[in-house]
């Protein structure tokens, strides 16, 4: 029997909704400039609705889904390899996703849909696959009881939330990891993986009309189901105390974590609190990096601010080195916090946090394959539209809405950290109940759609016919395709190589510190105002290299490309290499290496290179052991990273591409006076590889 035709319920920046006559929501992002497409389907089903005795399961059951119907009984994951897709699963509190990225053709689009359908409601679910898949998953958690960070935080969540299930891993307890059945599994999986508990998105290069048709003809025959799923109404009371929680475990590095509860990712809270936390965490200007890295309590920082579907938290954590004071950590880190209130974030801070967030939106939305994919979190909040309504109300945070909620949510009584203290006048923050998403986004238009990329024909011979190539004076060589993208988005890469065999020798950490600090500052600028001007222009940009070549990712739009050149060679050309981020950087390498000794696959890794190496101590490409490394960065001075970009650096030996949406002839000649004349003053021939033969072991 023919199923209805699908409804079409709303369109927002170039994204329509549809809707099935079984309840399945699908979203359509057509760009025809990409040669790939993606397909997404979110089930609203996650580690939160795992009962007593069935934590890990929504994990769990993402494993044995890959494992097949009667349809494709193959593996589903081989069948994915077999057709070149990039693929996976991943598991969080709120959702379930799958994903597969394929290369742009009817049948692969026929068979994507079709396996997805498919595996919705006839995967096999069996015991054989259980027990072997079991193992993997307990593996994946062992593995995680030996990471800090990982232990750390799933003791410090489970601290802060009594009753919501965000206060357990997604992984789940051992126990039930090892003694769930199968009965359960199927249960949970007849519930859940239904069309009208789902959201199927496909975004990139295909036929919208045919694509519609086929997605009905896969998924509409599918009944709705007579279940229907209980609210979801847990709540954790209000906090009435700062919490602690200790962990002891074998280690190297000292971790410290600070947690605050917070509003539900959909409330208007939420987009105030996200630029807080930049302004509080990001490296080198964030409020926390500069209290314990700076100095030099701690060697790194990072955050995490849960967007979730219902009251969730943020979290701060810091590497603190064993001869640190963990208690000196604790104490600038608390102190960061508790002076919010006397001294608010500033107009400059907030429009940098801004930028920065703002950055990351607009060029993930310029991916129609991240957009697929990201869509997931948002969805599993109760809507796709939140993604825009985030993006609006971010665009509009100010410096009252930031210390408001900095008032509200980050006091003392709504913390978690290493221990507990009581308190006889607890000062609580009430935490707001998630809003009606209906009413956000009822209405809702969003901005205008971003101009669309072409359709591109991506064969050897149109790549070649279309790619203009240039030798500058130095024998710079350039190559330029043109082609219209998604957002006038362009990306180049750009490779410097220089040094030998012979004059590289005993350079090789030299010249891994000199790739490292290039972007740490200019003779006219910080590094704090590089990254600004990166996130104005845009731009990702990245450096990496070593004693070999340094190379540069840019990532931007057609507006802002010549500026981010002309940074780029600001970057490569005049680097001061501060002595303070020299410092940072090697205390942060050292803590990295020493976090690692304990670590089999470190460990494995480095006895495995050793072993293989062909090449003698003094090579740039010799294979150090942990002990070797930290002693070659101990003896490192800044004088030696400086005198290997005076004598290696240059142009002559580079390679530079760029592809999308740019003037090729505005460019090549900007190039040309940023580059051409630029030369290395060392010789260069590229190090030949050598194989060493070994014996098994």
């Amino acid at each position: 029997m023919q199923p209805p035709p699908p409804v079409k319920v709303t369109s927002v920046e170039g994204i329509t909704e549809y809707r099935l006559a079984n309840g399945l929501r699908v979203l359509l992002f057509p760009d025809q400039s990409k040669q790939t497409f993606t397909v997404n389907v979110t089930y609203l089903v996650g580690s939160k609705h795992e009962n007593y005795g069935e934590t890990g399961m929504a994990h769990l059951l993402e494993h044995l889904v890959f494992k097949g119907t009667p349809k494709y009984p193959m593996n589903i994951m081989k069948e994915l390899e077999d057709r070149g897709g990039n693929f996976n699963g991943t598991t969080s509190f709120d959702r379930t996703n799958y994903f597969e990225i394929l290369s742009a053709t009817d049948e692969n689009m026929k068979w994507a849909l079709d396996m997805e359908a498919d595996r919705m409601v006839n995967s096999f679910i069996a015991k054989k696959d259980l027990d072997s898949e079991m193992t993997v998953v307990r593996n994946e958690f062992e593995s995680g009881e030996n990471n800090p960070i990982r232990v750390l935080w799933q003791r410090t969540m489970a601290t802060a939330f009594e009753w919501h299930n965000y206060g357990k891993s997604t992984i789940g307890s051992r126990a039930d990891i090892e003694n769930v059945s199968i009965d359960r599994l199927q249960a949970f999986y007849k519930k859940y993986y239904q069309p009208d508990n789902a959201v199927l998105v496909v975004a990139g290069k295909f036929e919208e009309a045919k694509t519609l048709n086929m997605i009905n003809e896969h998924f509409g025959v599918i009944p709705k189901p007579l279940r229907e799923i209980s609210e979801f109404y847990t709540r954790d009371p209000i906090q009435d105390g700062e919490r602690s929680v200790t962990v002891k475990r074998v280690g190297d590095v000292q971790w410290l974590s600070v947690l605050h509860k917070i509003s539900a990712g959909t409330h208007p809270d939420y987009a105030p609190i996200s630029v807080l936390m930049e302004i509080l965490a990001n490296a080198p200007s964030g409020r926390i990096y500069k209290s314990l890295v700076d100095t030099k309590k701690a060697t790194s920082i990072f955050s995490i601010p849960f967007q979730l579907k219902e009251p969730g938290a943020t979290l701060v954590f810091a590497q603190v080195p064993k001869d640190k004071s963990i208690e000196d950590a604790k104490k600038a880190m608390l102190q960061t916090f508790n002076e919010l209130s006397t001294n608010p974030p500033t107009k400059e801070e907030v429009d940098r946090a801004k930028a920065a967030l703002l950055k990351q939106i607009e060029l993930n939305f310029n991916n129609p394959d991240r957009v697929g994919i990201l869509m997931s979190e948002f969805i599993s909040m109760g809507d796709w539209r939140l993604f825009f309504l985030y993006r609006d109300q971010l665009e509009k945070v100010t410096p009252e809405d930031v210390l408001k909620v900095a008032k509200n949510y980050f006091k003392e009584d709504n913390r978690v950290v290493g221990q507990f203290i009581p308190d006889n006048e607890p000062k609580r923050a009430e935490i707001p109940a998630e809003p009606n998403v209906d009413a956000l986004v009822k209405d809702y238009k969003g901005k205008a759609a971003v101009s669309e990329g072409e359709a591109f024909d991506p064969s050897p011979a149109n790549i070649e016919a279309r790619t203009v190539r240039n030798t500058a004076p130095n024998g710079m060589k350039t190559a330029y395709l043109y082609k219209k993208t998604r957002g006038e988005s362009v990306q180049a890469r750009l490779t410097l190589r220089f040094g030998d065999e012979k004059n590289l020798l005993n350079k090789g950490t030299a010249g891994q510190y000199a790739a490292r600090m290039l972007d740490k500052g200019t003779s006219k600028l910080s590094r704090q105002q590089i990254k600004d001007e990166f996130d104005r222009l845009k731009a990702r940009v990245s450096f990496f290299g070593g004693a070999t070549s340094v190379s540069v990712n840019i990532e931007t739009t057609k507006p802002n490309l010549a500026e981010v050149i002309k940074l780029v060679e600001q970057i490569l050309k005049d680097p001061v290499f501060p002595a303070d981020e020299f410092e940072k950087l090697k205390s942060e390498s050292i803590a990295n290496i020493e976090s690692q000794r304990r670590e089999p696959t470190a460990v494995a890794s480095v006895r495995l290179s050793k072993y293989t190496s062909p090449y003698p101590k003094g090579d740039p490409r010799y294979a150090e052991d942990f002990d070797e490394t930290i002693e070659s960065i101990k003896n490192l001075k800044l004088d030696d990273a400086k005198k290997f970009h005076k004598d290696f650096y240059g142009a002559n030996h580079a390679t530079l591409s760029v592809v999308g949406d740019f003037d090729a002839t505005e460019i090549g000649t900007l190039v040309t006076q940023a580059f051409g004349s630029w030369k290395s003053p060392s010789n260069f021939k590229r190090l030949e590889a050598r194989i060493k033969p070994v014996k098994a072991i």
